[in-house]
């Protein structure tokens, strides 16, 4: 791949990153911006698998709005599951009164679209593997862990960090 097409892909990922976590300051936690978040995650993502890779622009050109509308896809599932995961814990605040005819079409839908998630996932897995060469393949079953096992770390620090920071409650 060409020094400039890679210097391009990470000048876009310092770009997003540093854009995502000035803009989350002072923000009250929210769909929205969990959404952003989410995007510019994805985003940064295919970035690094592009390098990770060694991607062609033709590989490229072909992958990444195959990966972006699975994505919005998959999005807009999760959106469901969070909708019907909030309408279920209003209806366990009063447990006394609840009945199965009311929980079970929840269940049904989050099972439903959990499970839509996993076809996804899988469809999208196939298709990336499916466009790219033997090695690739390999780069990409380590890209995909080191990329979660990096993304746990920075999670898992910045939990430490706020919780470190904030303060403590006498009783």
């Amino acid at each position: 791949m060409k020094p400039k097409f890679i210097g391009l892909i990470l000048a876009v990922a310092v770009a997003l990153t540093g854009a995502t976590f000035g803009q989350n300051r002072g923000q009250a936690p929210g769909g929205q911006n969990r959404e952003r978040v989410r995007d510019q995650l994805a985003t940064l993502r295919l970035l690094r698998m592009t390098q990770a890779l060694d991607l062609t622009e033709e590989q490229t050109a072909k992958i990444f709005p195959t990966i972006n509308k699975y994505e919005k896809d998959k999005s807009a599932l999760q959106k469901e599951i969070s909708a019907n995961i909030r309408e279920l814990r209003g209806l366990l605040k009063d447990p006394a009164s609840l009945k199965d005819d009311q929980v079970n079409p929840i269940l049904a839908a989050i099972t439903t679209s959990r499970d839509k998630v996993r076809a996804i996932d899988v469809e999208l897995e196939t298709f990336v593997e499916s466009n790219l060469t033997t090695v690739q393949k390999a780069k990409y079953v380590l890209f995909n862990i080191e990329f979660m096992r990096s993304l746990t770390d920075v999670l898992n620090r910045s939990g430490q960090r706020g919780a470190a920071s904030a303060p403590v409650k006498k009783k």
